[in-house]
């Protein structure tokens, strides 16, 4: 059983990791044509924060609300 605090903090860092990776990944899609290393960097980089963003939704449902 995961307390409500605990709960929250979880919700807020899935928001975050979720907004914070397509933020970034659009940010390398933006910067592509300037320097395409770097780009690629942030686009993956990007994309792997915003799946672990994802993959925390899961965890969150299946975990129980404290009484």
């Amino acid at each position: 059983m995961a307390s409500a605090k605990t709960l929250a903090r979880i919700e807020r860092l899935i928001w975050i990791l979720i907004y914070g990776g397509l933020f970034t990944l659009v940010l390398g899609l933006a910067t592509l044509s300037r320097a395409p290393a770097t780009a690629w960097s942030l686009i993956v980089l990007g994309g792997c924060v915003a799946a672990v963003g994802v993959v925390l939704i899961w965890v969150r449902s299946r975990l129980d609300q404290a009484a």
